[in-house]
């Protein structure tokens, strides 16, 4: 690694810029309540089906950017990719602050979910080349800010405008101040270019790699249909069908039609389930546990503080279970919370379920990233963008489908639905741990 590179100094810009994306996180988990329903104590009036789809702009966005950053990273560089984040997440900040409809709410995070992509679409990639031998485990680091980033903005949230009953557009307001920090911190920095046009691996080789490259293409195009209510199924169920062909059609493209290793198609199809399970249930956090006997906020502070905690330390675990037993670890251990939430019935299983859905999502994201990094490393940056733009337009079509469900059968339901995710995944995880148990990272 060039020397010139300050690697201190753009890890840490790193981090501040995850924090503005995870701090947006918990002020939209906050905000719920503000836009929703007069006889729930909301301002504005609206529906959870409309704030669903109002809120799906940061997922499906965040999905375009990725995708988009991560065919283009290596064409127009890095650093160009950095500056883009910081414009669009200062955009969506502003209009955030001065929304007041589903449409101005839409349009603040169009802008702040594009800045968020941006920031996974550049950082994921600079993280593993500034840590070409330790990938997995500064990952995990990296990824410390995203729930480090919601335990903040969840406390601020109790503290400012539970407790003190600050107005929630000067809470949203705070964002500027990591934003400004990060800003500050990339000015006039030497970033490097990734670690996939280092090693000399070309574009062609990169997306032999990916495997089914239109196939994942085509899938995260219906999904993303799906996300903004062009296409609608009508049962919840379906929305899972759909994932089920789209993983099928990329297999079959990776063996049949390229001669390819079908692991990242599969790794794909596990991202579709995994950030579902961890971000739609964050996200309608507020609805989810309003009738828990704790308040919501400090129990996403909780769940966040064990992840954040968790993901600091996780370079031991991952070197004793490698990154595929972590994972299944953690669909197990989000399956059992997810199932202990449905069932609340005081606030001591609230929090014990928290607990253990704290635990379970704690690893998925930043390891299904190392996992790709160190075991598909000629994927490249476009392999960690697909796969974070995958998780996130699962996100946002699943959101409002949960606000469905919500409204109309009621928070146990919704919760045992989300929870059927992990269980799919814990088979799919196992399969993968016999496969991979052994098996060492490969070196570009």
């Amino acid at each position: 690694m060039d020397q010139s590179f300050n690697k201190k100094r753009l890890f840490i810009g790193s981090c501040f810029a995850l924090l503005v994306t995870s701090l947006t996180f918990a002020m939209r988990a906050k905000i719920e309540e503000i836009f929703g329903p007069v006889t729930d104590g909301g301002i504005f009036g609206l529906s959870k089906d409309v704030i669903g789809w109002a809120y799906s702009p940061a997922f499906w966005g965040f999905t375009i950017a990725m995708v988009v950053g991560g065919f283009i990273i290596d064409i127009v560089k890095t650093r160009t990719i950095v500056w883009a984040a910081f414009v669009l997440q200062a955009i969506g900040a502003i209009v955030f602050i001065f929304a007041h409809d589903k449409e101005t709410l839409f349009v603040a995070n169009i802008f702040i979910g594009l800045g968020n992509g941006s920031v996974e679409a550049s950082f994921n990639p600079l993280v593993a080349t500034l840590f070409p031998k330790d990938k997995t485990r500064m990952l995990n680091r990296f990824h410390v800010w995203f729930p480090g980033g919601i335990v903040i903005g969840s406390l601020l949230a109790y503290f400012l405008m539970d407790k003190m009953d600050i107005g929630w557009q000067i809470y949203v307001g705070l964002l500027f101040i990591p934003l400004a920090i990060y800003g500050f911190m990339f000015l006039g920095q030497r970033i490097p270019e990734t670690e996939r046009v280092a090693s000399g691996v070309t574009y062609k080789g990169m997306l032999d790699a990916i495997g089914a490259p239109a196939s994942i293409i085509t899938a995260m195009t219906v999904l993303f249909l799906l996300a903004i209510n062009v296409v609608v199924l009508p049962e919840g169920w379906m929305y899972l069908a759909v994932i089920g062909i789209a993983s099928l059609a990329s297999i079959v493209e990776a063996l049949l039609i390229r001669k390819a290793s079908v692991i990242f198609p599969i790794m794909f199809s596990f991202m579709l389930l995994t950030s579902a399970t961890e971000l739609v249930t964050n996200q309608w956090v507020n609805a989810l546990l309003a009738n828990a006997g704790v308040s919501p906020m400090l129990i996403l502070a909780l769940i966040s503080g064990i992840m954040a905690v968790g993901r600091y330390f996780a370079g031991s675990l991952v070197h004793r279970m490698n990154p595929v037993g972590v994972l299944l670890m953690s669909a197990v251990f989000s399956a059992a919370g997810i199932y202990i939430l449905s069932f609340v019935s005081s606030a001591g299983l609230t929090i014990m379920g928290a607990v253990f859905f704290a635990i379970g999502i704690c690893y998925f994201w930043p390891t299904m990233l190392g996992f790709t990094s160190e075991y598909i490393p000629r994927s490249g940056a476009l392999g960690l963008s697909l796969l974070g733009g995958a998780g996130f337009v699962s996100v946002a079509m699943f959101l409002p489908v949960m606000g469905r469900i919500l409204e109309n059968s009621g928070t146990e339901v919704a919760l045992r639905s989300v929870g059927l995710l992990p269980v799919i995944l814990i088979i799919g995880f196992a399969i993968l741990y016999v496969t991979y148990r052994k098996k060492k990272p490969v070196e570009l």
